[in-house]
């Protein structure tokens, strides 16, 4: 019997740390085009295994491969499928591999890699990433393992340590910010824009401080309905929310339009309207649904994902211990299960049965 040959583990991927937000904007990836990535990279003759990680701060692949895989061909797929310039990518992205892909694994998991360090949104969505290539066939045993020991490990880390302690989610900063600007939230109108996870989540933070007036608008008038419902609000037609802005102190827009739906000439109308009262805006697409120019008008407040987490990591330093501690641990865990999956590469090899990772 002719032995398979060994095979390798590896993550690609873009993230805060190798992007500014404005190119990261230009790596996003739509539902559709994670579904094309991940079928077109299963198809690629050699990679066994993989599982796309789409977020609004990163995009990752990870895959078990054979061993004559090269980085070259998960590269030129991603660029393909997103229609990105190779120099442009390959300048803001990072490639890791079997133990390194472990680890890498286990602090996205647990929120150390985020760009908001501790905050536990990260783990859904590589819940649900995991989810969508378990059923779509394209993950095996050794990506089935990685994924749900990373998972375990997150929960590991964040109960023997403080790193979620603090005001560490989006919706928390938003709510401490519009605070600030508003006093007590109980008189402040709020629009969401858009019916992304994010943004319904800020809309909630701010219900839970005292916003009583939400309203929601929405590509899909029947998504923004329910989700009104939520809030016991109103919704408002995707193609009218611009005439209606003037009403509302606090706007949050988290639209998965390509490119800005809102620019400086409508929110200057808008204030027209409005005259010495402060209107809060907080932009948490990407590609981001606001023109940045407009934090230039008198009164306006303008924050994005990259504002918002530079905020919530202030007190990093305070930290610091459990950020380390937390490293620590979940290093023990890369460990062992790297160790779990070399001796099954092992017995597999004298079995004559398909291999794990190298």
């Amino acid at each position: 019997m002719t032995q398979e040959p060994l095979q390798s583990l590896f993550v690609l991927g873009s993230s805060h740390h190798e992007a500014p937000l404005e190119v990261r904007e230009r790596f996003a990836l739509s539902p559709e085009q994670t579904g094309m990535l991940r079928a077109a990279l299963h198809e690629v003759k050699g990679i066994r295994e993989c599982v796309v990680l789409n977020t609004c701060n990163r995009v990752e692949i990870y895959g078990l491969a054979e061993a004559g895989i090269e980085e070259e061909q998960v590269r030129a797929q991603l660029c393909q499928i997103q229609q990105l310039d190779r120099s442009l990518f390959d300048a803001h992205s990072f490639w890791h591999t079997n133990l390194d892909t472990l680890q890498h694994a286990l602090e996205v998991a647990s929120g150390l890699d985020s760009q908001m360090i501790g905050e536990t949104d990260i783990l859904s969505q590589m819940k649900s990433a995991y989810a969508d290539a378990k059923s779509a066939h394209c993950t095996g045993a050794v990506l089935n393992r990685l994924f749900e020991k990373s998972f375990q490990a997150a929960k590991s880390a964040r109960s023997q340590t403080a790193i979620t302690k603090g005001q560490i989610s989006i919706g928390n900063v938003a709510v401490d910010l519009a605070s600030r600007i508003f006093g007590k939230l109980t008189r402040s109108r709020v629009l969401l824009i858009g019916s992304g996870d994010v943004g319904e989540k800020t809309a909630q933070a701010l219900k839970s401080r005292g916003a009583a007036d939400i309203a929601v608008s929405s590509r899909t008038f029947e998504k923004a309905h329910a989700l009104a419902h939520q809030f016991e609000g109103a919704a408002i037609d995707f193609a009218d929310f611009r005439t209606h802005l003037e009403h509302y102190d606090i706007i949050i827009s988290s639209t998965a339009a390509t490119g800005s739906i809102l620019d400086r000439s409508t929110i200057q109308q808008a204030m027209r309207r409005r005259p010495e009262r402060p209107l809060f805006l907080i932009d948490v697409a990407v590609p981001r649904d606001i023109d940045s120019d407009v934090e230039a008008i008198d009164n306006v407040y303008l924050y994005n994902l990259d504002d918002l987490s530079t905020i919530a990591n202030e007190n990093l330093a305070q930290r610091k211990t459990e950020i380390e501690h937390a490293r620590a641990i979940l290093k023990q865990h890369a460990w062992t299960l790297w160790l779990q999956l070399r001796r099954r590469a092992l017995m597999a090899k004298e079995s004559g049965g398909p291999p794990g990772p190298r």
